[in-house]
């Protein structure tokens, strides 16, 4: 086999060829917004179990300050700083992900862009907004490109190929070349992991968060060797013992992989999540929600619930059952669809703390989940439940029946989207759960500055304010 017929060839020309004109006026948008909104939800997850804890890890090994840890301020090494970062992005599950696909980017591909950019000092912001589409771009086309079920081999897909997406952000920024970013790839596939097992049944371990921590750190210690000519697998995707043929039994599409790769980059499709908790259980949420404004239900007049789901869905977000409905651990309820229906129902919307461990003993919510059962329904097999045709029926104690359907695309998806405005809320909201009171010029500062980012002649300006 010879070089240039992987996989990991075209996207490292990719990394060195792109220029800021190649991205869409669409996907420069998606980019800052998704720069906003990861920031805001590294802010909101700063507080959180795994965040707090791996930032005293970074800040008890100290090191060369290169880049800042957000929220609580102070630098460390590249490396240590984006995996702190990452980690915190992801705590909530509030971040970002692909409209069509089962992956998140920007806790990975930010964080990465914002240490490498102060590592390196005075990138500007169309330098960043090309580092954060390429590596969104590289990401999502592997998690595009595999034809199985995500938890066929039981390996999770944000943080297997989120080490791509790293090395791809961060190489720009180092401004590899072609063989190194090709050596960057085989690098990273020596090191990236991330298994299913995390997030299934009764576990849901912290590990879930601290695996976009994982990928980052591992894409930008990627990169870094590669510049220092260290040299990794130059078959790191198709190779025969290659991602896409160890992870993934061979079950890819090479066609899909690199099609119009150069031409077309998939952070247009990113979605932005109102609510703190896994994507496939926003429909049910929005469908609640829509119930209970529409019919001005009263939690009192509810006899009985159904959620109509598929057999992923079953597996994810309602087993085992009893405890997807009096969760007992904050992942319990992020992964949730009938604790969520039950907020949704009780308090007429879905904060951000009601995943919070202190508030799982919501009397009212389990007043509702204990009325929720959950049926399979074949017409949705093979569907991802993002707007399934039928998501939530309510009995009344007075026999009415009320059914909703999900939304045909859920807030925050690239045909429902979040605005600035709406997105600068959440960032607000996220900014309360922060460490330590952040100065509210400097917090306006980089709000703007994300909005106008392409304007802006030092990105690294931005982490200081919010820090």
């Amino acid at each position: 086999m010879e070089k240039n017929t992987d996989a990991s060839v075209d996207f490292a020309r990719n990394v060195v060829n792109t220029t800021f004109g190649n991205i869409s006026a669409k996907g420069v948008e998606f980019a800052k917004q998704d720069i906003l909104d990861t920031l805001g939800t590294l802010l909101g997850g700063s507080t959180a179990d795994a965040g707090k804890e791996v930032v005293e890890l970074a800040k008890e090994w100290g090191g060369k300050p290169e880049s800042t840890i957000m929220a609580y301020g102070g630098k460390v090494p590249a490396p240590l700083a984006a995996f702190c970062n990452a980690t915190m992005a992801h705590a909530l599950d509030l971040d970002d992900t692909h409209a069509t696909l089962p992956v998140h980017i920007g806790p990975i591909v930010v964080s990465t862009a914002f240490a490498i950019a102060q590592r390196v000092g005075n990138v500007d912001g169309k330098e960043f907004i090309t580092s954060v589409a390429l590596g969104a771009d590289m990401l999502s086309r592997l998690a595009r490109a595999r034809t199985y079920p995500i938890h066929k081999y039981g390996f999770m897909f944000t943080p297997l190929y989120g080490y791509f997406g790293a090395a791809s952000a961060a190489g720009k920024l180092l401004k590899l070349d072609e063989s190194q970013m090709v050596n960057a790839y085989g690098i990273a596939y020596a090191q990236c992991a991330g298994n299913v097992q995390v997030n299934i049944d009764d576990e849901h371990a912290l590990t879930k968060r601290l695996s976009c921590g994982f990928a980052a750190r591992g894409g930008i210690m990627s990169a870094l060797l590669a510049k220092k000519g260290l040299t990794g697998a130059q078959h790191s995707l198709e190779g025969r013992f290659g991602l896409f043929n160890i992870y993934q039994r061979g079950d890819y599409d090479h066609d899909v992989l690199v099609k119009d790769i150069g031409k077309v980059y998939e952070i247009d499709n990113l979605s932005f999540k109102p609510y703190a908790c896994c994507r496939q259980a926003h429909s049910y949420i929005d469908a609640a929600l829509q119930l209970k404004r529409k019919h001005s239900i009263e939690p009192s007049e509810i006899d009985t619930i159904k959620v109509f789901i598929n057999e992923l869905a079953g597996r994810a977000l309602c087993e085992p059952f009893e405890l997807r409905c009096a969760p007992k651990e904050e992942v319990h309820a992020q992964f949730s669809i009938p604790w969520n229906v039950g907020v949704a129902l009780a308090h007429g919307k879905v904060a951000i703390d009601c995943i919070q461990k202190e508030n799982l003993n919501d009397a009212a919510v389990l007043a509702i989940t204990k009325k929720i059962t959950a049926e399979i329904d074949p017409a949705l097999e093979g569907q991802k439940l993002l707007a399934p045709e039928k998501a939530v029926e309510i009995r009344m104690k007075d026999g009415r029946v009320l059914t909703s359907s999900g939304t045909s695309t859920p807030k925050g998806d690239p045909a429902n989207p979040m605005s600035y405005e709406e997105l600068t809320a959440k960032f607000m909201d996220c900014l309360t759960f922060a460490p330590k009171k952040l100065d509210n010029e400097n917090v306006k500062k980089a709000i703007d500055m994300c909005i106008h980012l392409e304007e802006v002649k030092n990105v690294g300006d931005i982490a200081l304010f919010l820090s």
